[in-house]
C-alpha cells in the first residue's frame, strides 16, 4: 500500500510553473483503488483584509450609531453575528466562498451553531454580503458615511 498523497497547488502564472507542473505529473501514482485525481481551475480570491476593515468602520459602525429595533440599538458585534446568520451562503458556492466552507454545524447534544465567517468569503461573496447588510441598514433608516476610510483615520 503507498502513501497518501498530499494535496498539493501549483498556481499558473509563469511558464516556469507550466514546467513544474509538467514535471509532477510523470511521477504521480497510478492506482486503481485510490485514483489520483486532477482539477484545474481559476485561483479563487478570498476577501481582503481592508475589506473586512470598512466594514467594521463602515457599514457595522453606521447601523451600531444609527438603527434602533425594539426601541434599542446593538453593538457592531451583535450585528455582525446576526447579517452572519442572515446572509453567509448556506452551501458551499466556488464563486461566493472558499473550499471546505460550511455554514452550520451541530453539537453533540444538536443544537445547531454558527461555524460560517466572512473570512471564508471571496472577493465577491464578501461584496455580495456587504450589498445585503447595506440594504438591510438602508431599510432600517440607516445613513452610510460615503467614505469608511475617514473614519479609520479618526
Amino acid at each position: 500500500m503507498r502513501q497518501k498523497f498530499q494535496k498539493r497547488v501549483v498556481l499558473v502564472k509563469t511558464p516556469a510553473q507550466v514546467s513544474a507542473l509538467l514535471a509532477l505529473i510523470p511521477h504521480l501514482p497510478v492506482d486503481f483503488e485510490h485514483p489520483i485525481q486532477a482539477t484545474f481551475s481559476e485561483e479563487v480570491k478570498v476577501r481582503k483584509p481592508d475589506q473586512n476593515s470598512l466594514m467594521w468602520v463602515g457599514p457595522l459602525a453606521d447601523i451600531a450609531d444609527q438603527a434602533w429595533v425594539d426601541g434599542r440599538t446593538y453593538c457592531a458585534e451583535t450585528w455582525h453575528e446576526h447579517f452572519k446568520r442572515q446572509y453567509l451562503p448556506e452551501e458551499f458556492d466556488p464563486e461566493l466562498c472558499k473550499e471546505g466552507y460550511q455554514k452550520w454545524d451541530y453539537t453533540p447534544t444538536g443544537e445547531r451553531v454558527l461555524i460560517g465567517s466572512t473570512t471564508q468569503l471571496t472577493i465577491k461573496g464578501f461584496a455580495q454580503y456587504l450589498t445585503q447588510v447595506q440594504a438591510d441598514g438602508a431599510n432600517m433608516g440607516v445613513m452610510f458615511h460615503e467614505n469608511p476610510r475617514e473614519r479609520m483615520a479618526a
